[in-house]
């Protein structure tokens, strides 16, 4: 991993009319402020579909693209929408949040618009998608359908037949919903065909982009229901025990995500087929995927289901080191960060050491009243990603705003701070200055902001995965500032 410096921004955040961030100019223009600034990797978050609570970590699909992201001008300027369709649309009227409930409800109307256009043009590039995308694709339109049909509840919800995928069923609801799963394809084939002009304008700049791959799959998504034999259910479709993390400082009752657990044993009998297809479609999305809690390869939280709270889970042992050496025999090698933040235990620790992947480091948790931990700088070795904080963490400045005094003062002396320094660059350049081989720095932290500007709060539903950029912040000063610093640091080096 070269000696590199990036910026952690979610494409929803990005500029645009249409109330949501995605991957048309508004995404070129920011890649272009990273080339200007002299950083090399673009840190985004899942792109997936989002379900309820709109969190990227909980996603209808491990392979579909998410609708928001499509940039609905090229879609006007292939002459599938007129500007009147977007212009009649209320995209919500705060351009520094995003509001969920509108983008659902004019995203969906528009898309329907241009798909009813489309059937008039050109089918063979669309065909040829679906082709080479069988059967997650198949799946997926279908699993999308067949939820439109029945209000958009959980599959655990549908009728019984369909439900659990009773052969005769599947092929009724394919004739009966067959304009309804088309649609969904057509999503997809614009997705995907947007992204790889988004990577490639991305990558011809020599700019990677760092993608971030959740470990589980949600409950309420195509990859479960069609693929129920992959994980922990009973027969009726339930699950039998759910992932999530045990209590700990930060939560008496620990944290119940409820997504399914994977059946391992299955999975190394099949040769882990379906991971390694998934992990070979991320790196068709990403130069670099981050795997989100890397710790469960190790060993996992298993939480009996049902369950109020995680205080009565129990750690197993997860596939380790074999998969790895499996995936990289039947697959090759792929670029991967893995995200080994919290208390690491020894069976991860060796697990990290065998893959060699480079862990994370946040200096957010760095300064806990002096405390000698894994996340000072001087513990770094080269084989590493530093980080101000992540999309769960509070932005710097906020942190500056609760944080213990004695935390502060410990920082600004470790650091080195000048009494003139503002605390935000006086972390960024701590970062920068580090062994770590790549600093990524959430551009919230880059430009100041404070809680407001937050991300995502765990374990909170609601008035999370809001914020949005205002362009106007993205200075030419900013610009060379983060040039000079990248550098002088040495993260300008080929």
């Amino acid at each position: 991993m070269a000696r590199s410096a990036g910026v952690l921004l979610s494409i929803t955040s990005l500029p645009s009319p249409y109330g949501i961030g995605t991957i048309g100019k508004e995404a070129r223009k920011f890649a272009d402020f990273l080339k200007e600034s002299g950083q090399k990797i673009w840190q985004i978050l899942p792109v997936g579909p989002t379900s309820y609570g709109d969190s990227p970590y909980q996603s209808f699909s491990t392979y579909a693209g998410n609708p928001y992201l499509i940039d609905l001008d090229t879609l006007v300027e292939e002459g599938l929408l007129k500007q009147a369709d977007l212009d009649d649309c209320d995209w919500g009227d705060d351009p520094a949040a995003v509001d969920y409930e509108k983008i659902y409800n004019s995203r969906f109307k528009v898309l329907r618009i241009a798909f009813e256009n489309f059937k008039k043009k050109d089918q063979r590039a669309f065909r040829a998608f679906n082709r080479k995308n069988g059967k997650w694709l198949k799946n997926y339109a279908l699993y999308m359908a067949v939820k439109n049909r029945f209000d958009m509840v959980s599959w655990t919800e549908w009728p019984e037949d369909i439900k659990m995928r009773d052969e005769f069923a599947l092929h009724r609801y394919e004739r009966k919903l067959r304009n309804d799963i088309n649609f969904w394809k057509f999503v997809q084939f614009k997705f995907y065909e947007q992204w790889e002009a988004f990577r490639g304008y991305v990558n011809g700049l020599g700019i990677k982009i760092l993608g971030d791959m959740p470990i589980y799959v949600a409950m309420d998504s195509a990859d479960t229901w069609a693929n129920p034999e992959l994980f922990q259910l009973y027969d009726d479709g339930d699950p039998i025990a759910v992932a999530g993390c045990p209590p700990d400082y930060f939560s008496a009752t620990g944290q119940l995500w409820g997504n399914p657990l994977y059946d391992w044993d299955y999975l190394e009998e099949t040769d882990y087929e379906w991971w390694f297809e998934r992990i070979k479609a991320a790196s068709k999305l990403y130069d670099i995927t981050r795997i989100d809690h890397f710790r469960a390869f190790a060993s996992y939280y298993s939480i009996p289901y049902p369950a109020e709270n995680a205080i009565n889970g129990e750690w197993v042992v997860g596939p380790r080191i074999k998969f790895f050496r499996m995936m990289e025999e039947e697959i090759g090698k792929f670029d991967i960060v893995a995200e080994d933040l919290g208390t690491l235990t020894p069976d991860v620790t060796e697990l990290m050491e065998q893959t060699g992947y480079p862990g994370m480091k946040v200096l957010e948790f760095a300064f806990d009243s002096g405390e000698e931990n894994d996340y000072l700088p001087h513990k770094y070795t080269n084989n590493c990603v530093v980080y101000t904080g992540t999309h769960d963490n509070d932005t710097v400045m906020g942190w500056l705003e609760t944080a213990k005094q004695s935390d502060i003062d410990y920082a600004r002396s470790y650091c080195k701070m000048p009494p003139d320094e503002p605390f935000n660059w006086g972390l960024i350049r701590t970062a920068y200055e580090s062994k770590a081989d790549m600093a990524i720095v959430p551009l919230q932290d880059i430009l100041g902001l404070g809680k407001e500007a937050r991300m995502n709060t765990p374990s909170t539903l609601g008035g999370n995965w809001t914020w949005r950029l205002d362009a106007s912040t993205l200075t030419k000063e900013l610009a060379d500032k983060l040039k000079t610093m990248s550098e002088r640091t040495g993260r300008l080096e080929d």
